[in-house]
């Protein structure tokens, strides 16, 4: 399917250390993925769903040591050890290639190599990157052909240029004491041996659209980030951008798919879903950041998924899907999972295979961190500018976190630096979710603690350079949120879900010079949130909106210790902004 020489010199290394039995290329056409899906169920490693009721989807299980992400088992490979930076797991690139191919050596016999050429972003969009997936596994095939535009117009596009990233994964015997993902920003390379769940295997994903991507970033002036991307249209017609990065159990996924209020939907406002986890984001000719979700679909965890709680995200998949741990309904084919309804299926099998009654099932019928694999087109509020090559204007940027009694419901930082500051000093608490103790704080700077392929303190130094590239009258304005401020008797103080839509709104409006606010230690506040029909006390929201400096004070403290990891790989602006911090605390 090429001449490209780049690509068939490495193809051919590939080759002679997996030695597969056959070399498949993926051209992208229907047929060849269906006959891909036909080859899997009749093997077992998918199960058709009923086609009437769920057309075009399948269900796979993975083994019960391989359901999640492996950040233990997650290397970062640069010549040296502070490159990498204290966030990341580090080894030599030579030793850990020599450990690799070890195990890579004959890990596909008896097995067929499916080569994948997958773009990130739209094809031939000047945000768009391409990698190759080299594969022993259809779920894995039919998985990117969800989540990346693949085939033969990627391999057009790429044409004689070498530029592309180099990504291997085999299933090998999914064996956990020998699971590595494993990236070399240098080579542009990623590994991934012994698993087969998604967040290991689908390569385009965290590794190479954030881990690879941000290393690229860096280099060539431009930012991958952990960040959903999302629309929103005032009554007028006219439709603003904003990008927000969240830590996990935030509601980053419902904030990317928000239903407005009924009262502001009958104004007329509605939301446009551009993406729900990655952001790639330039600056444009005219100095404004530009925003593409460089991803094709959706790969969300389907427990508390629901008509209620994410209404567009549950309709994004009921086509063409693909279930990954959820139980399977035995007497109809379909799927359930923990939250998406009180009524779990009386004949069904568990997501580890079991066949049992669900009313009296003790465990969890579905597992905790089971998936959906969707494409984003299925989804009702997708934005019409999904596919624009250009990308999207972005006026605001949303950091946000769970905290109980620090952060406010919503404030502004100062400016670009003050900004980034904001950014790199997110933190959420632990909620009984987590393993472990409940309400520690836990740093995760831009969400992107585990995705930042280089060290940390060069990612907020590459923050900081991106504000001097841009137009300051321009650029983004930046914000933090709360929407998880808790009362005296551990209640949550703001209703959240769509409501979310008010503190846009008011973000927006400050982003456009319409909406007043206070100075305060931490940035601006807000005079006031559009609460109208909603049952929030006016005292209430004075406390949502309130800084309790003795508990910022000792958050300071916390964040002292965290920044002195970085050492003076950690750029000066944030020691500043951080000592500007606790002075206006104290004043």
């Amino acid at each position: 399917m090429t001449n490209n020489t780049a690509v068939k010199t490495w193809l051919d290394e590939m080759v002679a250390m997996c030695q597969p039995d056959e070399v498949v290329w993926i051209d992208g056409s229907e047929a060849q993925l269906e006959a891909l899906r036909a080859e899997a169920v009749s093997t077992g490693e998918m199960i058709k769903l009923n086609q009437e009721k769920l057309p075009g989807c399948y269900y796979h299980r993975t083994a019960e040591n391989d359901v999640a992400r492996v950040e233990d088992r997650t290397y970062i490979c640069t010549p040296t050890e502070i490159e990498a930076g204290p966030n990341n797991n580090w080894m030599a690139p030579d030793e850990m290639y020599a450990k690799m191919k070890a195990l890579y050596t004959g890990s596909m016999k008896g097995r067929t190599m499916y080569v994948i050429p997958y773009s990130m972003g739209p094809v031939g969009s000047p945000f768009s990157k391409i990698g190759i997936e080299l594969t022993d596994s259809i779920y894995v095939v039919l998985n990117m052909n969800i989540m990346t535009r693949i085939g033969k117009a990627v391999m057009d596009q790429l044409g004689d240029n070498g530029d592309f990233v180099k990504c291997l994964h085999a299933k090998k015997d999914v064996n956990p004491d020998d699971r590595y993902i494993v990236h070399f920003p240098q080579d542009s390379t990623i590994w991934s041996v012994n698993s087969a769940y998604g967040g290991n295997v689908l390569l385009g994903k965290k590794c190479f659209a954030l881990r690879i991507a941000s290393y690229l970033g860096r280099n060539e002036g431009w930012m991958a980030e952990h960040m959903l991307i999302l629309g929103l249209e005032n009554p007028q017609g006219e439709v603003k951008y904003i990008a927000a990065a969240f830590p996990s159990a935030c509601g980053k996924t419902n904030l990317a798919m928000l239903i407005p209020p009924e009262y502001l939907k009958k104004k007329g406002y509605k939301v446009w879903t551009v993406g729900d986890d990655i952001a790639w984001l330039r600056i444009g000719p005219d100095g404004r950041l530009y925003a593409i979700n460089p991803e094709a679909g959706f790969f969300g965890v389907a427990p508390g998924t629901s008509e209620k709680t994410n209404y567009n995200a549950l309709q994004a998949t009921k086509k063409n899907t693909i279930f990954t741990n959820v139980a399977i309904n035995n007497d109809d084919m379909t799927v359930w999972w923990e939250g998406l309804d009180k009524n779990p299926p009386e004949n069904c099998t568990e997501w580890k295979g079991s066949v049992v009654n669900g009313k009296t099932y003790e465990g969890k019928l579905a597992h905790p961190n089971s998936r959906f694999t969707a494409p984003a087109v299925n989804c009702p509020c997708i934005s019409p500018e999904f596919e624009n090559p250009q990308g999207v204007p972005i006026d605001a940027i949303v950091f946000g976190g769970r905290r109980a009694k620090t952060a406010p419901l919503v404030y502004q930082a100062r400016n670009w630096q003050h900004g980034v500051f904001v950014g790199a000093n997110m933190a959420s608490e632990t909620t009984a979710a987590a393993a472990g103790a409940v309400g520690v704080v836990r740093r995760d700077p831009m969400a992107m603690k585990p995705f930042v392929g280089y060290n940390m303190g060069d990612y907020f130094a590459h923050w900081l350079e991106m504000g001097k590239k841009m137009d300051p009258e321009k650029a983004p304005k930046i914000f933090h949120v709360n929407w998880f401020r808790l009362d005296d008797e551990g209640n949550f103080m703001w209703p959240g879900f769509g409501d979310n839509m008010r503190v846009l709104l008011w973000i927006l409006d400050r982003c456009a010079g319409k909406a007043d606010a206070v100075e305060s230690p931490i940035g601006y506040l807000p005079v006031d949130i559009d609460t109208t029909d909603l049952d929030i006390d006016k005292d209430v929201l004075k406390e949502l909106l309130s800084v309790d400096k003795k508990v910022w004070l000792e958050d300071v403290e916390d964040a002292k210790k965290y920044f002195a990891q970085y050492g003076d790989r950690l750029p000066k602006e944030i020691w500043d902004e951080l000592e500007t911090l606790e002075t206006k605390l104290k004043a």
